[in-house]
Parts: C-alpha cells; structure tokens; sequence
C-alpha cells in the first residue's frame, strides 16, 4: 500500500491539541460563568452543536463547536475552536474565507430576529502567527463591529468578558 510522503504514526495525534483547547475553555468558562449562562458543545470529542437544532429556523446543518445561551435559552455565542499548527497559504485563505461566512450568516440571522447573538473564535497554536492568519483574524473582529471576538487561551481572562457577551 503507498502511503505517500506522510511519516507513519503522524496523524496518531491528530485533534489532540484541539481536543485539549476546548477542553480547557468548557473548564475556564464553567468556573467563571457557569452558574450564569448554558454551555453546549464537544468539551473533547464528540458531536458538534447543530445551529438548526439550537436556534429557531435556522435551514443548515452548521457545525459549531461552542454555543452559549442565557439560563432563559436566549443564544447569545456560537464558537467555533481551532488548534493550527502550521496553517498558511491557501489552507489559511480558506478558513478565514469560511469563517466570514459564518460571521455574516449568523449577524444576519440575529438581525432578522433581534437577539444578542454573537461569534466567537477560540484560536491557538503556532500557526497563528504563520502568514497573515492573525491578521485576517482581526479583520473578521473589525467587520462584526463588536459582535465577533478572537481569543487565544491566554486572552480569556482579559477580552472574554460578562459585558462582551451581554453587549
């Protein structure tokens, strides 16, 4: 069997990192908010939430790996987590390209029906500061106007705040 150019054993800890960043922010933000807001997704592995099956008459199927609502079940947070290692080039130009989308389809949609939602992007790694990626991250920051968020683990304590998410 050809197994190309890939070492063997290399993809043996594929999603670990990310497995382990949102595992850390399911235990960050159950001790800081966890008595005040409800929080949905794989804390590891696992099935990711479905916005049609948390948010009225959304059409897709949209995969979300975070999504946090008021104790009274008015959404307020679909995250999206992101280990990268190496990103760059066009593997980096598509995540970015992507994640506009979401931010534009889930802006509109609390817009239709006049609810605080917001997006926020859990983003580690090296890969962050390969390329423009980091940049690029910022720009989706500036074109939700307030209402889309980049964090690193580090940034939780400083940015991830009760105002940002009950603005």
């Amino acid at each position: 069997m050809f197994l190309g150019y890939i070492p063997l054993g290399e993809n043996t800890q594929s999603g670990k990192k990310g497995y382990e960043l949102t595992e850390a922010f399911f235990l960050w933000f159950e001790t800081h908010f966890g008595s005040d807001y409800l929080i949905q997704g794989p804390i590891r592995a696992g099935k990711d939430v479905l916005l049609n099956k948390v948010l009225k008459n959304w059409k897709s199927q949209t995969p979300a790996d975070i999504f946090i609502s008021r104790c009274d079940r008015t959404p307020l947070v679909v995250g999206f987590a992101r280990y990268d290692t190496d990103r760059g080039g066009a593997q980096e130009d598509d995540r970015t390209s992507a994640n506009k989308a979401k931010v534009t389809d889930i802006l509109r949609y609390a817009e239709t029906y006049n609810l605080p939602l917001k997006v926020f992007f859990l983003n580690d790694g090296p890969g962050l500061t390969l390329g423009s990626m980091w940049n690029d991250y910022a720009a989706l920051e500036e074109y939700g106007q307030g209402r889309v968020m980049v964090c690193t683990l580090k940034m939780l304590d400083e940015r991830f705040t009760k105002d940002w998410l009950e603005s």
